[in-house]
């Protein structure tokens, strides 16, 4: 990864950090899906670079980085992020410095979060049978009660596109839990297009992105 873009978020009193994660994140996980290089995968790599930070985990800044300057420009972030000119600063790509660490950006798979999203979806289906009520209502009218998953760990509430395009009709949010793992080396390996590691299981296959 040799060039970055570096985008910071300005909340203020009426969309905080939370809010502003989950509108621009989407638009990135949007503009990576538009532009992938393959089946759910990406040229370029996402960075949280303030990760960590007491008043807000995930912090106020991202990073995107990819081996050319080509390809961040292809991305042409600052028109996915247009409707939110006043609430994010975009700087201009730039060569990664020399003095630099390594990390890598995985996504978590919080256990039990499966299986309640599944017995959501069964429930709301028999609901919506019985009722003869739209599968979406019950979901939604479920959804104050659902259980959740327990973590510590930051996330970003998302949609997913692939679950769009088999049903447009489907609006369901998800937790993408983000963990942020320090190596001692720069590795290859291959990213998702939520610009996070693709395989999360195999640490020699842990694609690691700057951190300075």
């Amino acid at each position: 990864m040799k060039y970055y873009l570096e985008i910071t978020l300005l909340p203020d009193a009426e969309a905080n950090l939370g809010f502003l994660w989950q509108k621009i994140y989407q638009q990135i996980h949007i503009a990576l899906v538009d532009n992938k290089i393959g089946e759910n995968e990406s040229a370029v790599a996402v960075a949280f670079s303030r990760y960590g930070e007491k008043l807000f985990p995930l912090g106020d800044q991202l990073r995107l980085f990819a081996k050319t300057e080509i390809q961040l420009n292809e991305l042409n972030i600052p028109t996915w992020l247009s409707r939110f000119k006043d609430y994010v600063h975009i700087k201009s790509i730039k060569p990664v410095p020399e003095k630099i660490t390594h990390v890598c950006f995985i996504r978590e798979h919080i256990k039990g979060e499966a299986g309640i999203e599944k017995k959501m979806q069964a429930k709301a289906k028999y609901w919506s049978e019985k009722s003869g009520q739209p599968l979406e209502e019950c979901l939604l009218s479920l959804e104050k009660s659902k259980p959740k998953a327990r973590s510590t760990r930051p996330f970003i509430w998302l949609e997913s596109q692939k679950t769009k395009q088999r049903d447009p009709a489907q609006n369901i949010k998800f937790p993408l839990f983000i963990k942020r793992i320090e190596l001692e080396n720069p590795q290859k390996g291959h990213v998702n297009c939520y610009g996070l590691n693709a395989n999360h299981k195999d640490i020699s296959k842990w694609v690691s992105v700057p951190h300075f």
